[in-house]
């Protein structure tokens, strides 16, 4: 495994462009959305969980160091990942064994499995948003304040650490003579006490006694441990913003098993399912941004990262999707997409790159998991 581990990772590049194209050539197999054909789909989901893999083994460093934070036992992108390719066989495997309506059982059970594996993750991450449903790991720094109003991008605002604070200044004990003195926070004033303390310590080199007592010794490299905020820690120190910053992160990994249950309970052809996944969606989204306008008034310091805004964005593009859903992909987008392919079907080339366009939307369509 080892072995095939740094092969992946030196060929990282070739490897990619093989799973491209293997994964490209699945979408066009014969019989690819048959109900009774099982194994180009299994075929796909192997593809896709060997990426997944591979993926996670170019991610992962492969020098056995890193911050206590990042340590975990279980890979729970991985995990999402995985279940997200057996997902798709589970439902052509249920629907050719016992039918499309009596699928929805085994996606609910499913669905259920996935939300919570990725409650797990969101515990893993530190409460973080999750990033592409899990499969992506939340990794980038939040953009923070210190106490004093120094935007730091995460990185901390250094002081003596062996001095304390009074009146605007620092109190250590690196004062002349070894006695506590006075650094003033200014930028001028610390100019002038770097340049005493290094005058100070040039003195102290130059004297033979001193160098006489100066023992080279190895010091080991820090390691800083970085806690996780915990779930009552959010709570209990996030305030209103933080709660509902947790709410609607729920509602958002929760929203596909509510989904399934309601098909499950009043079938594909109602309205029902849709317009309530399509209003739990946006609840989730609304909650963060609620959330994120809490944090501006009252001048908190967290605010969302870059992936995090950009995981907003990919949030409120798959709305989308939503046009290819059954009630209203039967009622409203197959009409239209029929009427395109019978325009175009005249045309050479462009008439059959559309008609295997629309065969493979519709196709797409009648599968959940797509």
């Amino acid at each position: 495994m080892e072995a095939y581990k740094v092969w992946v990772r030196k060929n990282r590049d070739l490897v990619r462009s093989l799973e491209s194209l293997a994964n490209g050539v699945t979408w066009i197999l014969p019989e690819r959305f048959a109900n009774s054909e099982i194994a180009p789909e299994a075929v796909y989901a192997l593809l896709g969980i060997v990426s997944s893999v591979n993926q996670h083994i170019i991610e992962t460093p492969n020098d056995g160091h890193s911050l206590a934070s990042k340590e975990q036992s279980i890979p729970w992108a991985l995990v999402v990942s995985i279940l997200k390719d057996v997902e798709a066989v589970v439902e052509v495997a249920a629907q050719h064994f016992v039918g499309d309506d009596r699928k929805w059982g085994f996606l609910a059970v499913t669905e259920a499995v996935k939300a919570c594996v990725r409650l797990a993750a969101f515990r893993e991450s530190g409460y973080r948003m999750l990033l592409q449903g899990g499969e992506v790991e939340n990794e980038e720094e939040d953009v923070l304040e210190d106490n004093q109003g120094v935007k730091t991008n995460g990185v901390p605002v250094i002081y003596p650490v062996n001095g304390h604070s009074q009146n605007g200044h620092w109190i250590t004990s690196d004062g002349p003579d070894g006695k506590p003195g006075i650094i003033s926070k200014s930028l001028e004033g610390r100019a002038v006490a770097a340049l005493n303390r290094f005058g100070q310590n040039a003195k102290m080199l130059s004297d033979p006694t001193w160098m006489s007592r100066l023992q080279p010794s190895p010091v080991p490299p820090a390691v800083m441990e970085i806690e996780k905020p915990t779930f009552a820690t959010i709570w209990s120190s996030k305030g209103v913003s933080g709660r509902l910053f947790m709410l609607g992160e729920a509602v958002h990994i929760f929203r596909p098993l509510v989904y399934v249950l309601l098909i499950r309970k009043f079938g594909i052809k109602s309205w029902t399912p849709w317009l309530v996944s399509l209003a739990v969606e946006l609840a989730s989204l609304g909650i963060h941004s609620h959330a994120t306008d809490l944090n501006h008034r009252a001048g908190r310091v967290h605010q969302l990262s870059s992936a995090e805004r950009d995981e907003l964005k990919r949030r409120k593009m798959m709305w989308a999707l939503y046009v290819m859903r059954d009630p209203f992909f039967a009622s409203y987008t197959r009409r239209h997409l029929e009427k395109a392919e019978k325009a175009l079907n005249p045309v050479p080339l462009i008439g059959f790159i559309t008609g295997k366009l629309v065969e493979l939307l519709e196709g797409a369509q009648s599968r959940y998991t797509y």
